[in-house]
């Protein structure tokens, strides 16, 4: 019988030894990063405004960003990436949207609650979600239609089924000094109808915990595409739902990010709605 030739090989076998590259390296650009940000933890260095006074950068968020992409384009140097300090680079059907250190201001201040997140999307659709948590040392991780992990272990969001019996999380855009009373408005609709709502800080992290099924819910205005990418499929590949505030398919170039064990989806729209 004669060899099986490359051009010879299933389909799907293709796929999934490309997929296993993909992973591979998204796994190992964030080990990198994260061990720079442990290195580095309570020794920033320069820290830097970019938009607003609460909106900064460090040292390490670079470094940390050099040290992805530097892996990433070693990989697949024909790939398109956006990353939240270099931008966008190339156009490819492949992109890699990347964030070297989400929860800068956390990091900057010592609060342990960071992470690097790192998505791979293709023509317009995420299909791999990496997101460390380098001080907890906890790998969560997504491929779409596979499932999420974290730290290898299979994720699943909680069974909490209504809003009154929820943990949510959030967090404040960086124009929340001058819009405090409009996201104040949404943080007191939710804190009279659950037992408690959370700020942490990481967006990403936020998205992870809902996977895990640590908080039962997430919203939050005006994220970048690289806060949520990831986090976003890891938390459907868990089980859970994403989408707008109006119920719209979650888009993560758009302004609303709400994510949910699924359960209490409906009551958290119900009640962005009435604030509109």
């Amino acid at each position: 019988m004669a060899a099986t030739s490359p051009v010879d090989t299933p389909r799907p076998a293709c796929q999934k030894r490309r997929a296993n590259d993909f992973e591979a390296a998204a796994r190992l650009a964030a080990e990198r990063a994260g061990a720079l940000v442990r290195e580095r933890w309570r020794r920033q260095g320069r820290v830097d405004v970019k938009s607003t006074a609460i909106d900064l950068v460090t040292e390490v968020d670079r470094a940390s960003e050099r040290e992805v992409l530097s892996v990433l384009e070693a990989a697949f140097p024909d790939h398109a990436i956006l990353a939240e300090e270099s931008g966008a680079k190339r156009d490819n059907e492949h992109l890699w949207v990347v964030d070297p250190l989400d929860g800068t201001t956390n990091f900057a201040h010592g609060y342990p609650q960071v992470s690097i997140t790192i998505a791979l999307r293709r023509a317009g659709e995420t299909i791999l979600g990496v997101v460390l948590d380098p001080i907890r040392q906890e790998l969560f991780l997504a491929r779409k239609g596979g499932g999420a992990t974290l730290n290898s272990e299979r994720l699943e969001v909680s069974g909490t089924s209504t809003l009154a019996s929820s943990l949510l999380a959030t967090g404040f855009p960086y124009d929340g000094r001058e819009h405090a009373d409009f996201y104040l408005g949404f943080f007191k609709a939710f804190m009279l109808r659950t037992q408690g709502i959370r700020r942490a800080g990481s967006a990403a992290l936020d998205l992870c915990w809902v996977a895990a099924g640590r908080v039962d819910g997430f919203w939050e205005f005006k994220l970048k595409p690289w806060d949520t990418a990831a986090g976003v499929l890891i938390v459907e590949e868990a089980g859970g739902r994403a989408s707008g505030f109006r119920g719209k398919p979650f888009d993560p170039f758009g302004q609303e990010t709400l994510a949910t064990n699924g359960r209490i989806h409906a009551e958290m729209l119900d009640v962005l709605r009435s604030l509109d």
